[in-house]
């Protein structure tokens, strides 16, 4: 994103690609910005994968600790990531431990801290963990308000990029002072769902970004964050190509039926009980796609590849001869399945891959990932519509 005068804003990225993209490329340099959620949501990590994606620049990064967890523990924790670097330690990555001067001058000493630190450093990135816990270090809401103004204020006059990390409810932004001086706010929420957890990311405020609405579901590994953006349906009608075109459906009577084929850039959906021959008629799909070149994923939630492929090749002995380059088999199990990373993962290897030809195995599977009625509607109609944009002829099974 540009400002007014067309010049590129510079940006912080995140570590995540995928969120840095959720963001119009990262966080806005020289910002002020809170990341809010209950304990356990993965704020800490996000906040340490940010620090490490900006340790090797010019300038050093600097991680404060109120009266957060000890020191030793939270770098202990931080080295089974994949994004911790033992070599920039103390000498890019600082690690400051506030919390005695708090405990001893209260809330107020947090800004000479600070003020102290961006002498000493000149960092380019800090972070503030936990900021929420000097509400219970201050006297009263003004003292509050005084220090988040003074702080903002002074981070304001050093080219500083800083997150404000603390365990806020839903409905801290109408009730606490840091908020109404923040730049940008994230949001980041845990919910219990049958045998797992859904984690969230919901970016509530970015002044001077784009940003994409809604929450976005999230995994965290020893690679740190993982994001899966909230599928959207193309912006307007000029996404979309008119495709005078047919293609086979690898079974010729049913080509018959149909005039030819399925139109390039549809979707079909194939319904029928089990036993019935949808896999069946779902891998011919795949393999006449194969047949003519056509790059296709056959995205299946039931039996792993080795099995689909056997399936395959009683239909097609020559299968081996192609499947490398023009036919991808795709399992996913549907056990803990998220639909979000499921369409995160299609979409990437349509465009990796080149994908012309799509078979989903099957609808039942996606809509369960999906927690939901709406949530599946919502994300079924916006995946056929990128498919139609896309000229990605689809065939989805549905028992």
């Amino acid at each position: 994103m540009a400002d007014r005068d067309g010049v590129e804003l510079q940006r912080v990225r995140t570590g995540e690609p995928r969120l840095d993209a959720l963001i119009d490329g990262g966080f806005p340099i020289n910002t002020l910005n809170i990341i809010m959620g209950p304990p356990g949501t993965g704020k800490t990590i996000l906040a340490e994968q940010v620090l490490f994606e900006n340790a090797r620049g010019e300038r050093p990064v600097v991680y404060v600790s109120t009266l957060a967890e000890p020191m030793s523990k939270m770098v202990t924790f931080l080295q089974r990531f994949s994004f911790y670097d033992a070599d920039l330690m103390m000498e890019q990555v600082f690690y400051e431990d506030v919390g005695a001067a708090l405990l001893e001058g209260g809330a107020v000493t947090l800004v000479d801290r600070v003020r102290e630190i961006l002498l000493e450093r000149e960092p380019a990135i800090l972070i503030i963990d936990s900021f929420k816990v000097l509400h219970d270090l201050a006297r009263d809401e003004r003292e509050m308000r005084m220090v988040s103004a003074r702080l903002a204020r002074l981070l304001a006059g050093y080219s500083v990029t800083a997150f404000l990390v603390g365990e806020y409810a839903r409905d801290a932004m109408t009730r606490y002072p840091e908020f109404a001086v923040a730049d940008g706010v994230v949001q980041m929420i845990r919910e219990p769902a049958d045998n797992r957890d859904n984690r969230r990311i919901r970016i509530l405020k970015l002044r001077g970004s784009d940003y994409r609405q809604g929450n976005h579901a999230f995994s965290i590994s020893d690679a740190g964050i993982h994001l899966y953006p909230r599928l959207v349906s193309p912006g307007s009608s000029e996404d979309y190509e008119h495709w005078d075109e047919r293609l086979s459906t690898g079974v010729s009577g049913l080509d018959g039926l149909l005039d030819g084929g399925l139109w390039r850039g549809t979707s079909t959906i194939v319904l029928g009980p089990s036993g019935a021959g949808k896999t069946s008629l779902g891998l011919s799909f795949a393999l006449e796609g194969a047949r003519s070149g056509q790059p296709t994923t056959y995205l299946n939630f039931q039996e792993n590849p080795t099995q689909l492929r056997r399936a395959a090749g009683n239909l097609d002995p020559d299968l081996d001869v192609y499947q490398d380059d023009t036919i991808f088999f795709t399992y996913r199990s549907p056990v803990e399945m998220q639909i979000d990373s499921v369409v995160v993962a299609l979409f990437e290897q349509i465009e990796r891959e080149g994908i012309e030809r799509v078979v989903i195995d099957a609808l039942g599977d996606l809509a369960l990932a999906a927690a939901s009625r709406e949530r599946f509607h919502d994300y079924l109609y916006a995946t056929v519509q990128h498919f139609a944009a896309r000229g990605v002829t689809s065939m989805l099974l549905l028992e």
